[in-house]
């Protein structure tokens, strides 16, 4: 692929790029930054990139990438507590679009319980619940289509057992 098909090709995903990105992130901003720099890495990798590997899934896996190493890059920044600081009362202001206090809990709660999720189940899970297909984020995770229906099989499970009071209340 030339040099001007490859960012034709790039410059086409950019929409993919970005909904990915937000699925990731959750975030706006930080998806807006994910796609500048996968975008970045992209376009240095070129000389990587073998033409017959499917090129959305190949953006999309660098992107991933990308993603997993700025979070443990902030997992191992954020592993250092302030000894000084007062835990109990820290001032956090949630905010939501939520009218009613009672959805905007359920909605946290619901949040949480998703991030404790193993990332092995969250990712694929989340990637569901934003609308892809099995297929779809088997390519991205490069892992075969049957793990892909077992994680998210499990990732519900877990969630059932983790949110049992929302359907019993």
């Amino acid at each position: 692929m030339n040099t001007v098909q490859f960012q034709k090709n790039l410059l086409g995903l950019q929409e993919n790029m970005l909904h990915f990105a937000l699925m990731l992130t959750s975030n706006r901003d930080d998806a807006q930054d994910l796609l500048q720099e996968t975008t970045l890495k992209v376009l240095d990798s070129q000389d990587k990139f073998v033409d017959n590997i499917n090129f959305k899934g190949w953006v999309l896996t660098v992107m991933r990438h990308i993603f997993i190493n700025n979070y443990h890059k902030v997992v191992r920044v954020q592993s250092v507590i302030d000894q000084g600081a007062d835990l109990y009362n820290l001032d956090i202001v949630s905010e939501s679009g939520f009218i009613s206090p009672d959805g905007d809990c359920h909605t946290q709660e619901i949040t949480i319980a998703i991030n404790h999720l193993s990332d092995e189940l969250k990712l694929p899970f989340s990637m569901y619940l934003s609308g892809y297909k099995y297929q779809e984020i088997a390519t991205m995770l490069n892992i075969p289509i049957g793990t892909v229906k077992s994680r998210i099989f499990f990732a519900r499970q877990v969630l059932q057992r983790e949110l049992k009071e929302f359907y019993y209340s």
